[in-house]
């Protein structure tokens, strides 16, 4: 039969510090690895706080950015507009200010009755050619009622001389053409229904329609926005 040994009450003492020891151990140990653990989360937890953090701030500034581009792009935009429109008016200033002066400066050309009348004599021969008709009437300024009389006898002797045929141009004393008319003629035919006007002031409006282009050229430089020219 085996014996058995019961502990002494040192012996259970000292058992039971073992028992402690390795408990208090086990339990520091585990404490160790429960605060290494938690501070891996933390610093993973902080990590993302951070990143998302700092993609809020990216974004936001990237819209703050678009937005202060897109406030400057747009000032940008209406002050170079402004500039522009600013620009084409005083253009336009100058182009009307040159043609009032060539309109004040056409009532001199009346005033050399033989160059005036041999001006006259080529405004009535363009109609007498357009229109081809044996008979027409003149509209004249009353003033220049004379000197268009002799210019249509020059201008009826040449028409006859070059296309050999018959004309008799007679001013139309009834219907004068208008005071502030600066000069020339307005030939009439097709009985009454066809009026050509060939005035000093017709004659300007037209160049301005025509020359403008090449005006704006030579006073501007060419348009660098116009990609085709006639």
């Amino acid at each position: 039969m085996s014996q058995s040994h019961a502990l002494s009450d040192d012996q259970v003492g000292q058992e039971l510090k073992k028992m402690t020891a390795f408990i208090k151990q086990e339990a520091m140990e585990k404490g160790r690895e429960i605060e290494i653990k938690a501070d891996e989360e933390f610093a993973i937890e902080k990590s993302k706080l951070v990143r998302q953090e700092t993609a809020a701030i990216d974004t936001t500034y990237e819209k703050k950015f678009k937005a202060a581009q897109m406030s400057q792009q747009i000032t940008r935009s209406t002050v170079a507009n402004k500039t522009r429109l600013k620009v084409l008016s005083a253009r336009q200033e100058l182009l009307d200010a040159i043609f009032e002066a060539a309109q004040k400066k056409l009532g001199d050309q009346t005033k050399d009755k033989a160059k005036y009348q041999t001006v006259l004599k080529g405004l009535l021969l363009e109609g007498f050619y357009a229109l081809s008709e044996d008979k027409l009437v003149v509209r004249v300024r009353k003033a220049d009622k004379d000197v268009v009389g002799k210019a249509i006898k020059d201008a009826e002797k040449e028409y006859k001389e070059k296309t050999k045929k018959e004309i008799s141009a007679t001013i139309d004393e009834s219907s004068p053409l208008p005071d502030g008319c600066t000069g020339g003629v307005s030939i009439v035919g097709g009985n009454g229904k066809i009026e050509i006007t060939n005035t000093f002031d017709e004659r300007l409006k037209l160049l301005e329609d025509i020359a403008l282009p090449s005006i704006r050229t030579k006073l501007f430089g060419p348009n660098e926005n116009r990609k085709f020219y006639e």
